[in-house]
């Protein structure tokens, strides 16, 4: 089979965190669920406007979940979805992997398994074809 950007799982990821912010908000949300104020202080240099359109995007790909509860004032919470928290599992091995690279270090391929968080590649082969992080 030719794997083409198309049906390519990298290309698919890559554009689910396309986007200046959307890798700040994930992050933040991995690592609790957060109101909108709380998101915004978080990520000081983002403006409100830019994460509110960043979180309604991340909410229509299915990678964060908007939960409005009836109060008065209304309380609206955003929490990852179990795709958005497979996705941060899976970003974290890309930081990784840059901090490394960024230190101008070249990892032996046993490095690449560390800093993956793997002890092997069946490890990693297991892990994506069962799905699980």
């Amino acid at each position: 089979m030719q794997l083409t950007t198309d049906n390519c799982g990298l290309v698919a990821a890559l554009k689910a965190i396309e986007g200046k912010w959307k890798p700040d908000i994930l992050c933040e949300l991995g690592k609790a669920a957060r109101r909108f104020g709380r998101l915004r202080h978080s990520i000081p240099a983002i403006s409100e406007k830019m994460l509110a359109q960043q979180l309604r995007e991340l909410e229509a790909d299915g990678l964060v979940e908007r939960t409005v509860y009836p109060e008065t004032p209304a309380k609206v919470v955003y929490s990852l979805t179990d795709r958005g928290a497979a996705l941060n599992v899976a970003a974290a091995a890309l930081c990784r992997w840059g901090e490394a690279a960024g230190q101008g270090a070249k990892p032996s391929p046993a490095g690449v398994e560390a800093m993956a968080g793997l002890t092997s590649r069946d490890e990693f082969v297991a892990g994506v074809t069962l799905g699980t992080p």
